[in-house]
């Protein structure tokens, strides 16, 4: 592994942190694009260096963010498409993997002329700010629905309930998905370090993201550490985390368990989960007129009419005092009951009209998409992640000339043909300049269509194609494929002796790049890379002293 001199090194106390590294974090860990740029501007002002030191055998950085611009402008070569509106999303394709290779030369820079120590304190701070972010996210919905469970909470259209863990997006304001994973890394980040307190901290915030995806990838790490590597205590505090997990499901968030073992039936094991419980009866008078045809609104309208009769006539042979020693009975022994609203009713339940943005996609798919939208009983045999891959596989057989070097940036499934549609589904893009290839939009646009213009039941990552290893397949072919296998899993790999926690945060990674475009997000690889540098130089410092 190639080091910078010792010249560089700050000297700072133990319990220092390295408050430009902290910033850096930060800012880039930011959902908007315009923070993660100014992130990267600021620092390159204030730690200038571009001596990347690429080789073949022992590159300084990970040869990979070189070579996946290369094979895009390759690809654009080979076949030609020189419009202006596709050029545009190449050269944003290739800017956005130059980014990738600045930040991590970046993360390079502060593991080489930084402390040990002051790296872990700078480190601890990160994941402890975070945690503080997560914990003001759920106080500011007490503040909304007052002091009780949210994830039980029904009103306000079921703007939280099942939805809670969406609004608890911590420090970097992304998706709960982005926040379980930073929670995730620092369970096993605080479980290696034996800072207990704060690996309970990361599992609770980790568990209130609801994010049912990291908590099983979170549970094989720990199957998998507890049987090969971990000593009693750490043995111990995984226990501790699974209990944690299994009490969060049961009593605080039912209904996440269910969601997902309905999902696991339906999808894997192929069957649905018969309810032991008998379907509650809802009483007409509290039905909604939403629910019930011209028949069932004339019953309920009789129904409401005959009890008014029946609570009027009660109050006239009351006041004829056939009823007054009874009534002062219950007068005296109990308290009147106030009724409250019922749970069946309007606000209660969860919206189902479309919303002005589903309705755009749907026309958008229409104008742009030769093939119709998935089928309806296609979509409900399979997640729509697999049908993703498949769909991919379909199109690498019908093309096998793109196999190579694959369709090209932008042009089959990435984070940026999303964006350069001008639908503002993956932030925003030029509207005058907006592109669509034809493979996308038969493929991966009508899917993601077929799903995500449905009730939020079905806006889930497993039903997403996003995916780094089916971009990297569809977009840059086998090149992309090898070019991350050899020049990005093969620079960390190189090192493995050397990684005691990041070799799990390796596993939780891999994971991580099946349910999205994590590259082109420029926040959760950052995290990672500096972790794994950070073990890598602990480690080799460890073995030199």
């Amino acid at each position: 592994m190639n080091t910078r001199p010792n010249a560089f090194t700050i000297k700072k106390p133990a319990n220092a942190i390295e408050w430009k590294l902290l910033i850096f974090l930060i800012l880039v860990m930011d959902v908007k694009l315009a923070v993660k740029f100014a992130a990267i501007v600021l620092i390159y002002i204030l730690q200038p260096d571009f001596k990347f030191g690429f080789s073949i055998k022992n590159s300084r950085l990970p040869l990979f963010y070189l070579l996946l611009p290369l094979i895009a402008i390759l690809n654009w070569a080979i076949y030609q498409n020189y419009t202006l509106n596709y050029t545009l999303v190449l050269f944003t394709g290739v800017v956005f993997w130059i980014v990738c290779l600045l930040s991590v030369q970046q993360i390079k820079l502060f593991i080489e002329r930084t402390d040990i120590e002051i790296l872990h304190n700078t480190l601890l701070f990160f994941f402890v700010i975070n945690i503080a972010a997560s914990l003001l996210n759920l106080t500011t919905i007490f503040f909304e629905i007052g002091i009780q469970n949210p994830f039980r909470y029904q009103g306000e259209y079921q703007k939280y309930f099942i939805n809670t863990g969406d609004h608890i997006r911590g420090i970097s304001f992304d998706s709960s998905t982005t926040n379980a994973l930073i929670n995730s890394f620092g369970v096993i980040y605080f479980l290696y370090r034996k800072k207990y307190l704060l690996t309970l901290a990361c599992m609770a915030v980790l568990l209130i993201t609801a994010s049912n995806f990291t908590n099983v990838l979170l549970l094989l790490v720990f199957l998998i550490l507890f049987i090969f590597n971990s000593s009693r205590d750490q043995k111990s505090i995984m226990v501790v985390c699974s209990m944690m997990l299994v009490i969060f499901m049961a009593k605080c968030s039912p209904q996440n368990d269910d969601y997902f073992n309905k999902l696991a039936s339906h999808y894997f094991l192929k069957k649905e989960k018969p309810d032991p419980t008998p379907a509650k009866i809802i009483p007409i008078r509290e039905m909604p007129d939403s629910l019930l045809d011209a028949a069932g609104r004339k019953d309920k309208t009789a129904t409401l009419f005959l009890d008014s009769l029946e609570r009027q006539e009660l109050s006239i042979n009351t006041v004829a005092g056939k009823e007054i020693i009874q009534s002062s009975i219950i007068e005296v022994n109990s308290r009147p009951q106030i009724p409250g609203d019922s749970i069946h009713t309007a606000p209660f339940q969860s919206k189902k009209d479309t919303t002005l943005f589903q309705r755009q996609l749907l026309q958008y798919v229409n104008e742009h998409a030769s093939k119709p939208i998935v089928a309806k009983k296609e979509a409900e045999a399979l997640p729509g992640k697999l049908l993703a891959f498949r769909q991919s596989f379909h199109f690498l057989k019908e093309h096998p000339a793109k196999i190579l070097t694959g369709n090209g940036s932008g042009n089959f499934s990435s984070k940026l043909a999303f964006r350069a549609t001008g639908l503002k589904m993956a932030g925003g893009y030029p509207q005058r300049f907006a592109y669509c290839d034809p493979d996308f939009a038969n493929n991966h646009l009508s899917l993601y269509a077929t799903f995500f213009t449905r009730t939020a039941g079905s806006h889930s990552i497993i039903n997403s194609p996003a995916s780094v290893y089916d971009q990297l397949l569809t977009e840059y072919g086998l090149l992309g494929i090898a070019a991350f296998t050899v020049f990005y899993l093969g620079f960390f790999l190189k090192d493995i002796r050397k990684l005691t926690y990041g070799i799990p945060l390796l596993a939780v990674m891999l994971g991580a790049f099946t349910v999205d475009y994590w590259f082109e997000q420029l926040s959760i690889v950052i995290l990672f890379e500096f972790m794994l540098l950070l073990n890598i130089k602990e480690q080799t410092i460890t073995t030199h002293a």
